[in-house]
């Protein structure tokens, strides 16, 4: 499977526009592909639920993510719950959802019927605008512990949970091989690395490429920091990864404090603060428990 077809691109419905939903690889992850990927982004943003969801079937639209504090959250949407309908409409696919979401202008209500454990149960939810992806991973993922790997192999010293990291400040880095602004990110990370490891940042890249592919990568742009291979984009799913570069910066605690998408190098500056910043906390007590 190639890098590209393994990263899941996150969509949370509901776009207000049909999404593109292709099969998913066996045995893979449910791949969405974005359809305001690339595109001047309307004025008015599309109405938004909060939940990322497999392509669909008979028993209706499985739920594989709720966005933290989405509306989905807010009314209590778990993952494994199927969409049964929408506003009365019996749903089978993704689009549909989507569409009959969309629909509903920002601030009105919609009225689902999910499928749990075997039980019908009707939920009410306020459709909010659509955030962007930065802030849609801020609000997922900042103040939270950061989600484990799931299915990584590291390779040659790498780390092989985020775990392993605990009382170190951690940047994580999603790159791929065929992302052109990764290759101007990773020496800035090799010289951050290099500037900050000895008072215990550890820097690890991220990336669905394979083996040979990463390590090819590693050496060509000088990065001088490990390298851990996302095995089917699990743990890019789990995180929300839906554009590269991506990187996640992680207290001592194993809390996410910042994500920053895209290449920006006006960025740079403040993330050094910030990795100065939390180099500085006290390292966490026995209380400070993670996942």
């Amino acid at each position: 499977m190639s890098s590209r077809a393994a990263l899941v691109a996150v969509v949370v419905a509901a776009l207000g526009i049909t999404p593109a939903v292709a099969a998913p690889p066996p045995g893979g992850p449910p791949v969405v592909v974005d359809p305001l990927a690339g595109a001047p982004r309307a004025p008015i943003r599309p109405a938004w639920i909060g939940v990322v969801m497999a392509p669909g079937g008979p028993a209706g639209v499985e739920v594989k993510k709720v966005i933290r504090s989405s509306p989905a959250d807010k009314a209590g949407l778990a993952v494994g719950d199927h969409i049964v309908s929408v506003d009365g409409h019996r749903v089978t696919r993704a689009e549909e959802v989507s569409r009959a979401v969309g629909g509903t202008p920002v601030g009105g209500a919609v009225a689902l019927v999910l499928s749990r454990a075997g039980k019908t149960k009707p939920v009410r939810l306020v459709v909010a605008g659509r955030p962007s992806v930065d802030d849609m991973m801020r609000m997922d993922l900042v103040g939270a512990f950061a989600p484990p790997w799931v299915r990584v192999t590291p390779l040659a010293g790498a780390p092989s949970s985020v775990a392993s990291l605990k009382g170190q400040v951690v940047l994580v880095d999603f790159f791929a091989g065929w992302c052109g602004p990764c290759k101007l990110l990773a020496p800035k990370l090799s010289a951050l690395s290099d500037r900050y490891r000895a008072q215990g940042l550890r820097v690890v890249g991220m990336t669905t490429d394979g083996p040979e592919e990463a390590a090819t990568f590693s050496e060509r742009h000088g990065m001088r920091y490990p390298v851990v291979i996302d095995t089917n984009a699990e743990t890019s799913q789990r995180y929300g990864v839906s554009a590269l570069p991506t990187m996640l910066l992680i207290d001592k605690r194993g809390v996410v404090r910042e994500v920053f998408v895209g290449y920006d190098p006006g960025a740079h500056a403040r993330l050094d603060a910030l990795v100065q910043s939390l180099l500085a906390e006290p390292a966490p007590g026995k209380g400070d428990a993670g996942p």
